[in-house]
């Protein structure tokens, strides 16, 4: 689990407004840190098969935010990819 410090650390990098913390801007920032979380747990527990799990759904949920940004402000979703280092 990231903290609430990590937490907030990835919605101020894209956040829309000062009180925003559910447009999709910030959910992929969340998500996406909590990705890389993930991530590096799995390349010590490599049998953790419900990590996994969660990991492949984080994704999939990134996957279809990231689209539907695509698809309903694509400058926005530019930016996103740009301030995280996502590639399309």
């Amino acid at each position: 689990m990231i903290t609430k410090e990590e937490k907030a650390k990835a919605i101020a990098l894209t956040q829309v407004g000062k009180s925003d913390v559910g447009s999709p801007q910030a959910q992929v920032s969340i998500l996406t840190a909590r990705i890389k979380e993930v991530t590096e747990h799995l390349k010590v527990n490599k049998h953790d098969n419900m990590a996994r799990r969660g990991l492949i759904q984080m994704v999939g949920k990134r996957k279809k935010l990231l689209k539907y940004l695509e698809n309903t402000d694509f400058e926005a979703y530019k930016a996103v990819l740009d301030k995280l280092g996502l590639r399309k």
